[in-house]
């Protein structure tokens, strides 16, 4: 018997943003899905660019990449970046974390998961880590078009960071993907021909 998939479907008991007031909540599971769409495009626009990674198992990366949490909980982002020694604290009880859970796998495909909970390559990682990013902002442009303003500040400070990255990747997906998710349904409906 093993318990990791059991623990898996526990995502969408975490709520994440919160300290903040939310028009609708977000839990993990349904933000890992997110990623992990957004990390596959960053992925095939990266090798469009002359990069050679399997988008797929980017996604696949990006998918459990919040694994930790299911014991962890989600720590909101003001609490977790406050202090070095809570943020080194806080990413080794998460490290710690996925390493007990993927010992629950079976060892037949324990390798192959571990890979994938572990955050994989360099590469892979930063793509994750862009597209992670990316979900965050594109929470803000959804809260704000709902008219809260609670995540304008948050809003900001995320797209700072994604114009840090320096990312080609990052940049055609936010000039390419994101305006969109501001807007209403039947205006997305007009986009389609």
């Amino acid at each position: 018997m093993s318990v990791f998939y059991a623990f898996i479907s526990r995502m969408r008991y975490i709520m994440r943003w919160g300290l903040m007031r939310n028009t609708r909540e977000e839990n993990v599971m349904e933000h890992s899905a997110m990623v992990a769409m957004f990390a596959h495009a960053l992925a095939l626009l990266h090798n469009k660019n002359g990069g050679s990674v399997n988008a797929d198992r980017v996604g696949m990366i990006a998918l459990f990449h919040e694994t930790g949490e299911v014991i962890t909980g989600d720590m909101p982002t003001p609490i977790k970046y406050f202090d070095p020694d809570i943020t080194a604290a806080y990413k080794a009880i998460e490290k710690d974390s996925e390493k007990k859970l993927v010992r629950t796998l079976p060892e037949d495909i324990r390798p192959e998961v571990a890979e994938l909970v572990g955050g994989g390559e360099a590469t892979e990682h930063k793509l994750v880590k862009y597209a992670d990013t990316i979900a965050a902002y594109v929470k803000c442009v959804e809260e704000i078009a709902h008219g809260n303003n609670e995540f304008v500040e948050a809003e900001k400070q995320i797209m700072a960071k994604l114009k840090a990255y320096n990312s080609p990747e990052v940049d055609y997906f936010l000039e390419t993907f994101v305006t969109p998710f501001g807007l209403s349904l039947d205006s997305l409906g007009k986009e389609i021909k």
